[in-house]
């Protein structure tokens, strides 16, 4: 009889988890591992948010990449969603004055922001259900 060996998807699946809630844990995950990975790959657009006051740019933009990457893959492992929620909830707070930054420069039409200032300022409340949804994961 063969057996066959569980793949990736089904060693992050928690089989104590609601379905539904287990996918969206998942997707968070990949989100936030997603964005990390950006970080690396196209810092410039990253580094050109961080707020003026802050004089580290590239630090900040590649601990932030760590941290998002971190709690990334944190949430994806059963065993340790807890402290990926608790981290991708400080991680979303932490860079939410770059988003302010990001809307501030959008309406002084500064070339560096890529996208329009409605955009830049609808990013603003729509943080609150990704803290609300981090804050799910750790309980």
């Amino acid at each position: 009889m063969a057996t066959t060996t569980p793949g990736l998807l089904d060693r992050l699946r928690d089989p104590d988890a609601d379905p539904a809630a287990d996918r969206s844990r998942l997707r968070f995950a990949a989100m936030m591992t997603g964005m990390g990975v950006a970080h690396f790959v196209l810092p410039r657009p990253f580094e050109r948010i961080v707020p003026r006051w802050f004089p580290w740019r590239k630090q900040a933009v590649a601990w932030s990449g760590v941290a998002e990457v971190a709690s990334g893959v944190l949430l994806a492992v059963p065993r340790t969603r807890r402290a990926g929620g608790w981290l991708s909830l400080a991680t979303i707070a932490a860079v939410y004055p770059a988003n302010v930054q990001m809307a501030i420069d959008a309406s002084r039409g500064q070339p560096q922001v890529a996208a329009p200032t409605w955009v830049a300022w609808l990013r603003l409340p729509l943080q609150v259900p990704m803290l609300a949804k981090a804050w799910s994961f750790t309980r």
